[in-house]
């Protein structure tokens, strides 16, 4: 029987278990993203073609999206119509909290079928190809493929399993690596797996200015519990500064899983309390990321998903490091032991920072 345009799919898909899902679309391979072999994709799982980016799918959480190649995509294909097609897979509250557990969720139901991600990461404000990215972060996962990858994001109502054609939207990132302040965006881990065989990495750039560097780091704190509560993947991530006649000592140290904790070595000559620092007495959750008596005395519990503020945090970094004698931000560097992050090797491209 032939699909007619804009009918209902020919059976519920409302059932459909998400890691169903993921293997039925891991495995379907639009074949050129043209409109025809799109078409063809939407009928062979079962939906229905509209001739718009809607695609109905009969699912609870909602229809699909195809996303139709634009101007800021339209160098990276090769005559696709089509860069990609998202299907929404949970849905939950508008907050960080809810949004993070959900993603999380579905990344633990994925991973118990598929296996550990290819990638992982932070797509920042830069995601492709500048497509908006939600409040509560921009976490993704990919398992990657050829020619085709399948990628668990944060979506506008919740998390969103999506197919795209693997070249456009790496090529795309690759070429954000040039040496312009905020050129990219996020961060991103790959595994030392088959699956990552051939992928490519972009250069990074360096924060020059003391503004550039507040601007990243409100940035990269305001949103990172929710993102590293999401992804499953705590980090832990001191940021040194060189200083004359006293080496390179630590300027801050991060430490992000379910809540994001700073902490900091600096002397009580600087007068700490008016860089925005508190003690680990006034913030006792901080006592799971330094229990020792020997840890840094200076603390900041900036909270769970959705709470930091990631505008005095920064505010409070840069003015800590200014004070303690780092003249520039070319000399600051972060601790290389923060590029390993679980099975993942991740580097910082947002803050515009070297590692050590």
């Amino acid at each position: 029987m032939t699909e007619q345009r804009g009918s209902a799919p020919r059976q519920s898909a409302t059932d459909e278990t998400t890691a169903a899902l993921a293997v039925r679309l891991r495995t379907a391979d639009p074949g050129g993203w043209t409109p025809d072999a799109a078409r063809a994709l939407v009928v062979r799982l079962g939906w229905g073609w509209t001739d718009s980016p809607t695609v109905v799918t009969g699912r609870s959480t909602g229809d699909a999206r195809l996303a139709p190649v634009g101007k800021y995509s339209e160098r990276y294909v090769n005559g696709a119509a089509y860069v990609e097609l998202a299907v929404p897979v949970r849905h939950t509250a508008p907050d960080p909290a809810s949004q993070a557990e959900a993603f999380r969720l579905v990344k633990d139901e994925l991973t118990a079928t598929l296996g550990e991600a290819s990638i992982m990461g932070v797509t920042g404000r830069l995601a492709p190809f500048y497509r908006d990215v939600e409040r509560w972060g921009s976490p993704y996962l990919r398992w990657r493929g050829e020619p085709n990858t399948l990628e668990l994001r944060a979506g506008p109502t919740g998390p969103e399993l999506v197919l795209l054609p693997t070249e456009p939207a790496e090529n795309w990132f690759v070429r954000l690596g040039y040496d312009q302040e905020h050129a990219i965006t996020g961060f991103f881990g790959f595994r030392q797996d088959a699956s990552n065989g051939g992928l490519t990495f972009p250069g990074g750039w360096q924060a020059r200015s003391w503004e550039t560097l507040t601007r990243a780091l409100a940035d990269f704190l305001t949103t990172l519990p929710a993102e590293t509560t999401a992804l499953r993947t705590p980090m832990s991530l001191a940021i040194y500064g060189r200083v004359e006649g006293k080496g390179a000592p630590i300027i801050v140290d991060i430490d992000c899983g379910d809540r994001l904790m700073l902490a900091s070595f600096a002397d009580e000559s600087l007068d700490p309390v008016s860089l925005g620092w508190g003690t680990a007495a006034e913030h006792p959750i901080s006592g799971r990321s330094w229990p020792n008596a020997d840890d840094p005395r200076l603390r900041i519990d900036a909270g769970g998903p959705g709470e930091p503020d990631g505008q005095a945090l920064a505010e409070t970094i840069v003015a800590t490091a200014r004070a303690m004698g780092v003249v520039s931000p070319e000399d600051l560097l972060i601790e290389p032991e923060a590029g390993d992050m679980g099975a993942y090797r991740v580097t910082f491209y947002g803050l515009g920072l070297p590692m050590a």
